[in-house]
């Protein structure tokens, strides 16, 4: 066996914790792929120490789950949290915005938020709109270190969070922990996903 291959037992033991964090994120509302994967491992009495799968083997377990399980609800979920999300970057345009994560990757699981990146001068500008707009926000804690903020606005029960970013960033290629780019839509290639979601 060649040395840094994982072993059989290592393979199955990964792959055991893939489907089950991609279950707990399609049926618990699990977002974020760490915490999933920590709890299944859990779940599964594996030490701390346990190598776990990368994200995108338990992003490619959630689409099978979903796709088996959950067609015709995921289905109604993507294009009600598209439609939302439409509406949003309709009221935030002139900041820019770009939808991301897992509304636009189609993973968004029960309890999903909607991720907009904006690109601006500064968070206060975009604080001072929303307030001058009537829409109340929170603040919250970016999950990327170059974001300068997170504005959480909550739309029937659904959380919108608006990631602030500067101006500048807007050409930057973001990408996510595990090395691959983050996609992201400006509303026009979104309105075309919405459109496919209601056919």
């Amino acid at each position: 066996m060649s040395k840094g291959r994982p072993s059989p037992g290592t393979s199955r033991q990964r792959s055991r914790v893939a489907g089950l964090a991609a279950r707990l994120m399609a049926d618990d509302g699990i977002a974020d792929y760490s915490t999933a994967k920590r709890k299944a491992a859990s779940i599964l009495g594996l030490p701390a120490s346990a190598r776990l799968p990368e994200n995108a083997e338990v992003e490619s377990g959630l689409r099978v789950y979903q796709r088996l399980f959950q067609e015709q609800e995921q289905s109604e979920r993507l294009a009600g949290l598209r439609r939302k999300a439409i509406e949003f970057m309709e009221i935030t345009r002139r900041f820019n915005p770009y939808l991301s994560g897992a509304v636009l990757d189609g993973t968004a699981g029960r309890g999903a938020e909607i991720d907009i990146q904006l690109f601006t001068d500064g968070a206060k500008e975009v604080e001072i709109f929303l307030l001058n707009e009537h829409i109340e926000f929170r603040h919250g804690t970016p999950r990327s270190e170059r974001a300068e903020a997170v504005l959480t606005v909550d739309d029937e029960g659904v959380a919108i969070n608006l990631v602030i970013y500067a101006r500048q960033d807007e050409r930057v290629v973001f990408r996510m922990r595990d090395g691959r780019i983050r996609p992201r839509a400006r509303i026009d290639a979104l309105r075309r996903l919405w459109a496919d979601d209601m056919k």
